[in-house]
């Protein structure tokens, strides 16, 4: 008889659980009553809160990115497509992945462990014994304002970047700010802008969805809520590359 390895018998025994915590999201997110007062709530705690911080990153990573992108555009001739080949990058790739490893590692982490201390203290058994549902108070508001959130976020932090590069190029010779951005968007398409934007309404439910499964059935202890915080940042993370793996496939196949 075949041996199962221990770690991989209790990866598909957690996957397996994952997929019947996500298939009960959906079974219950689209049931009456619905926490609209809880929903605004933490899409200003997951969303707003996390502004500052996805504003700082994405100026400094536009800014950067140009000041190491412009020797070698240089030295082959072609620095005046410094705007498109930023422009393509950050909304491409860098501002959607950038953006939602930075909300994986400060949401993620905070879903994983609010949810692993309340079940740790028993709050989530005892809402249920209040008759309060708390997969939906708890599980479906935070899924629902990450999903939602994130791909705001990206927008924003698409413009940051975009902005960032702007004086990135000013630094090295004088350049009006409406001809930089005409220099980006006439080199964008379609098929840049709208999969990567798609893509980022699953980065945000991957990153919700997976915080509040580490949290909610988090071991007892100290230590299960600091487990909780861990591994749903290490596990979001993954999916995130996982799903934009994915989604670059898709894109490319239907635009060839």
């Amino acid at each position: 008889m075949i041996q199962i390895p221990k770690d991989l018998s209790t990866f598909i025994r957690e996957a397996g659980d994952m997929s019947r915590f996500t298939w009960r999201f959906f079974r219950e997110g689209f049931r009456s009553r619905f926490e609209y007062a809880e929903f605004i709530k933490q899409c200003y705690v997951l969303g707003y809160r996390s502004l500052p911080l996805v504003a700082l990153t994405a100026f400094i990573i536009g800014l950067v990115l140009t000041m190491q992108l412009r020797p070698s555009m240089v030295k082959y001739g072609v620095e005046v497509q410094i705007p498109a080949m930023v422009g393509i990058s950050i909304v491409r790739e860098i501002g959607p992945i950038l953006t939602a490893l930075i909300f994986a590692g400060k949401i993620g982490s905070s879903i994983g462990a609010e949810l692993g201390s309340m079940n740790v203290t028993e709050q989530i058994d005892a809402m249920e014994v209040s008759g309060t549902n708390p997969f939906k108070y708890l599980v479906v508001t935070r899924t629902l304002a990450t999903t939602l959130m994130l791909p705001v976020l990206v927008l924003i932090a698409d413009a940051i970047a975009l902005f960032g590069s702007y004086l990135g190029e000013l630094m090295y010779e004088p350049l009006n700010l409406n001809l930089f951005y005409h220099k980006v968007f006439e080199n964008l398409i379609y098929i840049d802008f709208i999969p990567a934007f798609i893509k980022t309404f699953f980065f945000g439910f991957a990153v919700g969805i997976i915080g509040c499964f580490k949290g909610y059935f988090s071991d007892k202890g100290t230590e299960g809520v600091g487990n909780s915080a861990n591994s749903s940042v290490v596990v979001s993370s993954v999916m995130i590359f996982i799903i934009d793996l994915i989604a670059v496939q898709i894109a490319d196949f239907f635009q060839y």
